[in-house]
């Protein structure tokens, strides 16, 4: 079968096309950090220890078992923009409902297995009595939203594809403003406590997820998306598992890295941890800016794909990486100048603060060094090339545990901070030495 050929001429790749993409989802994840900053805030108001760690251990243990459903979110990207590259308007709204499909079993497994994801989340916590005791009843009214939340990464990966990043920007914003509105009412004004915070956010979710299906609405007009013979077709859901099941991998071993970065740096005393845990807090805002064009590099690249239009590829691999690359560079400079103000700021003791200076030149470079990985990323999901993904981040994380055992012993916590970067270089070198496969495999690509 011969590639299939679009009939429409495609949209030009520009600049101001890349960020009408980024900016609404930097502003959207510069939401985030803003709504979690106000829980634990609120719940601090209580004058009360408890709640804060409560709220704190209930909003980790959520948001790391959800995070495990992300793969919904990069892998609808993929494929619904290279349906709409090809023009399958079709297969644009049954991919949509395959992913919702998978993000409402997947919700609703979980609520069922609640006690069983309680009991071993919480003893590997070593918080009080009390804590663990609040923290599992935030949990247990927090699960019912489980649907909603995962449905949500389904949701705004088609949005993503379709180009409209600022519907996500909209959700995002409706979602937290309307979760710090209730957690302010519940807590401050009718004294619910923990069970307030909870349920606030419960419905901030569903809000969320409501709105986020209205901006989806596009998808369901086309008639084929209840098509339940074309929705389960056994071929393609065999493509969107595998897709999944590689980025779920890679994302776990990501995971695995960051934790035992988190781990090992106990070793190092509770100064030295908590100077780590300050300056990881900078990698997060290099994050948050760049996965805007990580997003951008994803649509365009997917529908370049679907277009079979290896040129297109190439161009938009260069252009949403020279963002990126702006972003890195800008990111590292704000560090090295402003770093040490964002320190007294995030920590008010003095030996935090002389550690995390001693260490900050890690975090400078780092933005230099991850950016061909965090990008590569991004070029790569929308190219639904995902066992190189898992490939790569196999061998990255081989490369970690080496750094690990030849640095630590050396070097102590510079060496697990070199590990780190040593991760980051890895993957990008590993994954731009696959990159010209994806050319070919645009050049070659057929739609099934």
């Amino acid at each position: 079968m011969k590639p299939v050929t679009p009939a429409t001429p495609p949209q030009e790749i520009t600049h101001k096309r890349i960020l009408k993409l980024a900016v609404p989802l930097v502003l959207s994840n510069a939401t985030v950090p803003i709504l979690g900053a106000v829980d634990l805030g609120v719940v601090g108001q209580m004058g009360e220890a408890a709640p804060i760690g409560a709220v704190g251990l209930g909003a980790i243990i959520l948001t790391t078992v959800f995070w495990i459903f992300g793969f919904l979110r990069m892998g609808t990207v993929g494929l619904v923009g290279q349906a709409a590259g090809a023009e399958d308007q079709a297969e644009v709204s049954i991919i949509l409902t395959r992913a919702l499909l998978i993000a409402l079993a997947a919700g609703f497994t979980l609520i069922l297995l609640q006690p069983l994801i309680f009991a071993a989340a919480l003893s590997m916590s070593h918080a009080s009595t009390e804590v663990e005791t609040l923290a599992y009843s935030y949990l247990s009214i927090r699960i019912w939203t489980a649907p909603a939340a995962i449905s949500i990464y389904s949701l705004t990966g088609w949005l993503v594809a379709m180009e409209r990043t600022s519907g996500v920007f909209w959700v995002q914003l409706v979602m937290n403003s309307v979760n710090i509105l209730l957690s302010v009412l519940f807590v401050l004004w009718l004294d619910m406590g923990v069970q307030g915070v909870a349920i606030g956010t419960v419905i901030a979710e569903l809000i969320g997820a409501g709105l986020a299906l209205y901006l989806c609405r596009d998808a369901f007009k086309h008639p084929d998306w209840r098509k339940w013979v074309q929705v389960f077709d056994r071929a393609k859901l065999i493509r969107m598992a595998l897709l999944n099941t590689d980025i779920l991998i890679r994302s776990a071993l990501l995971m695995v890295i960051f934790s035992s970065f988190v781990f090992l740096g106990t070793r190092f005393g509770d100064v030295t941890l908590a100077s780590n845990e300050v300056l990881v807090q900078f990698m997060y805002i290099t994050a948050y800016a760049m996965d805007g064009f990580a997003f951008a590099a994803e649509t365009l690249i997917a529908r370049a794909m679907g277009r079979g239009d290896a040129s297109r590829l190439r161009r938009s691999a260069l252009m949403t990486g020279f963002w990126g690359a702006v972003v890195c560079v800008t990111t590292a400079l704000a560090f090295a100048i402003f770093g040490p103000w964002l320190i007294d700021l995030m920590a008010k003791s003095p030996e935090v603060q002389a550690e995390a200076r001693i260490y900050l030149p890690w975090m400078v470079v780092a933005p230099l060094i991850g950016c061909v990985a965090w990008m590569m990323d991004g070029i790569f999901i929308g190219a639904t090339q995902s066992r190189d993904m898992r490939n790569m981040m196999i061998v990255s994380f081989i490369v970690y545990w080496i750094a690990v055992w030849l640095f630590l012993p050396l070097w102590g916590n510079h060496g697990l901070w070199a590990a780190l970067l040593v991760s980051f270089l890895a993957r990008g070198i590993t994954l731009s030495l696959r990159y010209p496969a994806l050319e070919a495999a645009a050049q070659n690509h057929k739609q099934v």
